[in-house]
């Protein structure tokens, strides 16, 4: 079955995982460094964006809810419908963070989907 751009809804963490992530402007604004899976639904929690930092020193990660990404085939990475610079006031954390206590330390995931406008499945 194919997304709203096209795609199938079927891809390998793998491939997700280094691919380049872009403003709605078209800039270029980070990486997908990881893909976080909840292993209760069976559901992504979230893709980590990873930006900021040099040579990897630095870096911090924006846990941006699966459903907010849109490949495009012409820029060859994920799109996110905002500005670079709403991006780049989303909530950050270190990429252990993100999962410790699945997710819970200071309400990342509540924080994280209220941010970026996303209706959070119960579970």
């Amino acid at each position: 079955m194919p997304t709203a751009s096209g795609h199938t809804t079927a891809i390998r963490a793998s491939k997700v995982n280094g691919t380049s992530v872009y403003c709605s402007a078209g800039d270029k604004i980070g990486h997908v460094e990881d893909v976080i899976l909840d292993k209760q639904s069976n559901s992504i929690l979230f893709a980590a964006l990873g930006f900021g930092g040099v040579l990897g020193m630095g870096e911090k990660y924006a846990p941006v809810p699966w459903s907010v990404l849109d490949y495009s085939e012409d820029k060859g990475g994920y799109v996110i419908p905002m500005s670079e610079e709403e991006i780049k006031k989303a909530p950050v954390y270190d990429l252990k963070d993100i999962t410790r206590n699945d997710a819970s330390l200071g309400a990342i995931r509540d924080q994280s989907y209220a941010y970026y406008k996303v209706p959070r499945a119960i579970n």
